[in-house]
C-alpha cells in the first residue's frame, strides 16, 4: 500500500522516540504535523495541539506507549471514522526490502539481534530496529529494494496496527503478560496474532513446543523450531541444531546460557535459512555473538556464589525458564517489583528446592504470601536493593543468586535495564563510584 502524506492533517499521539521519529518521516513526507501527548510538558512544542478532540484530521498516528483500552482520545477518533494507524504501521508502508517481523512474550531482543547478525554476517543490507534500538519510522526511508529489515515487536506496536504485514513473522512463545494493559490473557493473544496475515504468502516460523504457538500454523509457508527432533524444519537432533538434514551447529559451541536462549538461536536460524545463507556463516555469527545484557547474565561470583541477572525477566513465564536453566538446587531467587495483574502461584506451586526466596517491591508482599501458601520460608524486602544487599552480604560458596523479577520494574526503576545495573553495581562494589561520577 503506498500512503499519499502530501497536504494531510496528521495527529502524532505521543510524544516518546517512536512518536518523534514518526513526526519527522510525516514532515518529511509534506504532511501538515501535529503532536499531542497526555503529559503537559510537551505542551510548549512546536504544533502541539492542545484539544485535538476539537479538530478533524485525516489520520491519527498512534504510539506504541500510549494505552488503548479506556483512551477517550483513540476512541473519539474511531467513533468518527478517522484512519487510525499505529508508529509500527507509519513505518512498514515506507520501508523497502524484506521486513522479518518477530515477536513473542519472552526472548524477542535476542532472537532480533541474533537474526540480524546473521544477516549482516553474509553481506545483506541489515537494519535492526522496532522494539530494540532505533523505532521503525527512523530506519525506514533509509532502506532500498535488496535491504532486509528485522523488526522486534511488542504487543503495544501490534495493539493498533492496521498494515504491518512483514514478508516472514515469528510468534516465539505465548504465555501472560501485561494483563494490566490489554485487560485479559485472551485479548494479549489476539494483539500478538496480529503479526500473522492471512493472505497466506507470508512466510511464517513457529515454535512447535509451545502449545498454544504451534495451532497457528499457517499453510505451506510454515516453519517449525523445536528442541525435539522433527521431520523437517530447525530442530535438535543428537546435540546438533540441524535444518532438516543439514548441520548448523553444535549445543556445544553456543555461547548463550540456558535452555531458553537454545530456543532463541533455533528461532534466529528458522528465520534465516529460507535466504540461502551458508551454514558456516549462521556458525560463525552465532559464534561471535554475545547476548543483550540482563537476559539470564552470568556476571561472575560473590564469595563463591555464581551471580545472574536476569532483570529483563517481567513476567512469570520468563522467570521459571531461568529457574529451570539454572538448576533450583542452591538457588537464591530475588523475585519483585511492580505486578502486570498477574498471579504467582506457577512459580511456587512446582515445589522447586529453593536455598532462599527474597521478594521485594509492590509486588513483594503479594509474592511472600504465596510463596507462604506453598510451604516455603521467604524473605521480605521493601526494594530491590535492599534485597541485593542481602544477597550479596549472606552469598556462600555453591550458591546461585538469580535476579528474576518476574515482574515490571517501574516501581522502583525507569527500566529493567536499570534495574540490572543497580543490581550488578551492589553485588561487585561499584555502586558509589558510579554515583558519584
Amino acid at each position: 500500500m503506498k500512503l499519499n502524506l502530501k497536504g494531510k492533517r496528521v495527529l502524532v499521539y505521543g510524544l516518546g522516540i517512536s512518536g518523534q521519529c514518526a513526526a519527522k518521516l510525516l514532515h518529511d513526507e509534506g504532511a501538515c504535523v501535529s503532536i499531542y501527548d497526555d503529559e503537559n510538558r510537551f505542551s510548549n512544542f512546536y504544533s502541539f495541539e492542545k484539544e485535538p478532540l476539537t479538530k478533524k484530521f485525516d489520520i491519527i498516528v498512534v504510539s506504541p506507549g500510549i494505552k488503548v483500552i479506556g483512551n477517550q482520545v483513540i476512541a473519539h477518533f474511531l467513533s468518527n471514522e478517522t484512519t487510525v494507524i499505529s508508529e509500527l504501521d507509519l513505518g512498514f508502508l515506507f520501508c523497502k526490502g524484506k521486513v522479518i517481523g518477530i515477536t513473542g512474550t519472552n526472548g524477542k531482543t535476542t532472537v532480533t539481534s541474533l537474526t540480524g547478525e546473521i544477516f549482516k554476517k553474509a553481506g545483506f543490507n541489515t537494519f535492526v530496529c522496532g522494539n530494540i534500538g532505533l523505532p521503525i519510522c527512523a530506519i525506514a526511508k533509509q532502506t532500498e529494494k535488496n535491504s532486509v529489515i528485522v523488526c522486534e515487536v511488542s504487543n503495544f506496536q501490534l495493539e493498533l496496527s492496521r498494515y504491518f504485514c512483514p514478508d516472514e513473522c515469528t510468534i516465539l512463545n505465548l504465555a501472560p503478560d501485561h494483563i494490566d494493559r490489554h485487560g485479559s490473557y485472551e485479548e494479549y493473544v489476539r494483539v500478538k496474532k496480529k503479526i500473522l496475515s492471512l493472505k497466506g504468502k507470508q512466510k511464517v516460523v513457529l515454535n512447535f513446543d509451545d502449545k498454544q504457538v504451534n495451532l497457528l500454523k499457517n499453510g505451506k509457508k510454515t516453519m517449525f523450531f523445536s528442541k525435539k527432533t522433527l521431520n523437517k524444519g530447525v530442530f535438535v537432533k543428537n546435540n546438533w541444531i540441524y535444518h532438516n538434514k543439514t548441520k548448523i551447529i553444535s549445543l556445544n559451541d553456543i555461547p548463550l546460557f540456558g535452555e531458553k536462549n537454545l530456543e532463541n538461536v533455533l528461532a534466529a536460524v528458522a528465520l534465516c535459512v529460507g535466504y540461502k545463507i551458508k551454514p558456516s556463516v549462521i556458525k560463525n555469527a552465532i559464534l561471535q555473538f554475545k547476548a543483550p545484557s540482563h537476559r539470564l547474565e552470568y556476571l561472575g561470583e560473590v564469595n563463591g556464589a555464581k551471580v545472574f541477572d536476569d532483570s529483563k525477566a517481567t513476567n512469570i513465564s520468563s522467570t521459571i525458564s531461568a529457574i529451570n536453566s539454572l538448576g533450583d538446587l542452591n538457588l537464591v531467587l530475588l523475585v519483585g517489583g511492580r505486578n502486570k495483574d498477574c498471579t504467582f502461584d506457577e512459580i511456587f506451586n512446582k515445589q522447586f528446592s529453593f536455598e532462599k526466596i527474597l521478594c521485594f517491591g509492590e509486588a513483594g508482599s503479594d509474592i511472600f504470601e504465596c510463596a507462604k501458601k506453598y510451604g516455603y520460608s521467604p524473605l521480605l524486602f521493601s526494594s530491590m536493593k535492599d534485597a541485593t544487599y542481602y544477597a550479596k552480604n549472606n552469598a556462600e560458596a555453591g550458591e546461585k543468586v538469580l535476579l528474576s523479577p518476574a515482574c515490571a520494574s517501574f516501581d522502583e526503576f525507569s527500566s529493567y535495564a536499570e534495574r540490572g545495573e543497580i543490581f550488578k553495581e551492589i553485588m561487585f562494589g561499584e555502586l558509589e563510584k558510579i554515583e558519584m561520577s
